[in-house]
């Protein structure tokens, strides 16, 4: 599937290492090299960690393609309701493609 749909749009991606970015799509590839503006990086806490849920912020960032876990458009409404420093969950695990 073709992801110039979602050009100009707010994207979520999660790459092999289970790094969790989320940004506006400027451009893609046929090789699923991706570009993000007004890119963060969303560090999601262990619910026994008493640290806060945290973003950095990275701006323009490029991903290559084979760093790509998947890819998907995000529901901007639902997304800026939720207070993500309160979130907590269980850490994604890198993956490795085979």
């Amino acid at each position: 599937m073709s992801l110039s749909s979602y050009i100009n749009k707010k994207v979520l991606v999660i790459t092999v290492d289970g790094r969790t970015l989320l940004g506006t799509l400027l451009s893609t590839d046929q090789l699923t090299n991706l570009v993000l503006t007004q890119t963060v990086e969303r560090i999601i806490r262990t619910p026994d960690d008493p640290e806060p849920s945290s973003e950095i912020e990275h701006g323009l960032y490029l991903i290559r393609g084979d760093n790509v876990v998947i890819c998907g458009e995000v529901d901007e409404g639902i997304d800026n309701d939720i207070d993500w420093s309160k979130v907590k969950g269980e850490v994604i695990r890198g993956t490795k493609n085979v």
